[in-house]
């Protein structure tokens, strides 16, 4: 498998790719739309909420993304989920898309669309048709061009999330990089998550839908903020081969490389997303280790990561292990209580709490210290086998219920 080097170009990393972020009034006094695009055609993967309650753009782009090839980009807007709106919702979505597809000269049926915000509000079209013109005169491949993008798709964000990496496939270098967004609403299953993600790298539709279908099960889908999935989570891949790399084909090292850059770039967009839930003071990391079966890892990992007992006691710089253990316990997979070894570990230290199931004879106090980090994590080993899982959530906060309480206001 060739060298992954991590780079900081943002969205925009791959050549022939263009990004732009912009105030189109949808929202007071902060940038509100934005847009990914390509000079040439792509083709394109994506993945979408499994929630039985699906926002418009979601419908809209899977049948876009299905066909796959001879896209060109996403037009994306935030403050409005555009979720059950009926068909005045997917009436907006082709009118949107209409307009972008006019307005960058590209061809019909070439641009998806997604929206994030509120729920149950019509998109305001005078304010997404007025901002497209403002998006194409935008646009740029600079790295100011690609950050105003990722600003842009924001909501309860605090920060924009961004990543990027370069990597060789018969020595000619081949770029990928991605923005995303979400903060609440976060429990992937395929807060509003949306991701973008582009790459110059030359692949089928086939293989791309392959490689992000497969990669989304042990990166988005290991993230929950707050435990409710998202009606408009969003995962999408355009690939415009502009590397000049040769195509690259299944069961070939290009392929093993690709596919784990592609991971790459998800898991840190996906560690981004959970350390900046809403609300929260530290990314919580919870790593299982040695279990029976790899979806065992996954549902015991993820049991505890979302725990509301585990994240509040993380809040409290608390080592309440029994929490965790009692997670792991209702998360409807077999295993050994008693042989369940348990650790806190962080950047202040390491330190076992628990031995086959009962509490050793740790420190609170230095348990405590290194709870109170920003970022910690929790590692589990289950003994029972060789499978191994991670994932990542964030602590529990009074501020998370002040952001909610209030948040259509």
């Amino acid at each position: 498998m060739g060298k992954i080097t991590m780079t900081d170009c943002g969205v925009t990393a791959a050549k022939g790719f263009f990004a732009a972020g912009i105030e189109a009034g949808i929202k007071k006094d902060r940038a509100d739309m934005a847009v990914l695009y390509s000079e040439s055609p792509c083709e394109a993967a994506g993945v979408y909420t499994r929630n039985l309650v699906k926002a418009a753009p979601v419908v809209f782009d899977k049948m876009r993304t299905d066909c796959g090839s001879g896209l060109r980009g996403v037009v994306v807007n935030s403050g409005v989920a555009n979720a059950c709106t009926g068909k005045d919702g997917m009436d907006a979505c082709l009118q949107t898309a209409e307009a972008a597809e006019n307005e960058f000269k590209a061809p019909s049926g070439s641009f998806c669309v997604a929206s994030t915000g509120v729920i149950g509000r019509q998109l305001p079209m005078d304010k997404i048709l007025g901002g497209i013109p403002k998006l194409h005169d935008a646009i740029g491949s600079s790295r100011e061009a690609a950050h105003s993008a990722a600003c842009a798709i924001m909501t309860t964000d605090t920060k924009p999330k961004e990543v990027s990496a370069c990597f060789e496939v018969d020595g000619t270098a081949v770029s990928i990089g991605g923005m995303c967004k979400g903060s609440g609403m976060i429990h992937p299953n395929m807060g509003t998550m949306l991701c973008f993600i582009a790459t110059d790298a030359c692949i089928s539709h086939e293989l791309l839908q392959e490689a992000l279908s497969e990669n989304v099960t042990d990166t988005f889908n290991m993230v929950s903020v707050d435990g409710d999935t998202s009606t408009n989570d969003t995962v999408l891949v355009f690939a415009n081969g502009q590397s000049g790399c040769g195509r690259i084909e299944a069961g070939t090292e290009a392929y093993a490389t690709f596919k784990e850059a592609l991971r790459v770039v998800m898991e840190e967009l996906a560690k981004k997303i959970a350390g900046d839930g809403e609300g929260c003071t530290c990314l919580f990391e919870v790593k299982m280790l040695n279990c029976a079966t790899k979806e065992t890892a996954r549902t015991l990992a993820k049991s505890v990561v979302s725990s509301l007992l585990t994240k509040a006691a993380i809040f409290g710089s608390d080592a309440n292990w029994g929490r965790i253990l009692c997670a792991m316990g209702y998360a409807g997979v077999d295993f050994d209580p008693e042989k369940v070894d348990l650790w806190f570990e962080s950047a202040a230290g390491k330190v076992q709490i628990a031995e086959n199931g009962r509490a050793t004879d740790y420190s609170e106090e230095f348990a405590t210290k290194i709870l109170s980090e920003d970022a910690v994590t929790a590692i589990a080993d289950v003994k029972q086998g060789s499978e191994c899982a991670v994932a990542w959530g964030c602590d529990l906060t009074h501020e998370y219920v002040s952001i909610n309480a209030d948040y259509r206001s």
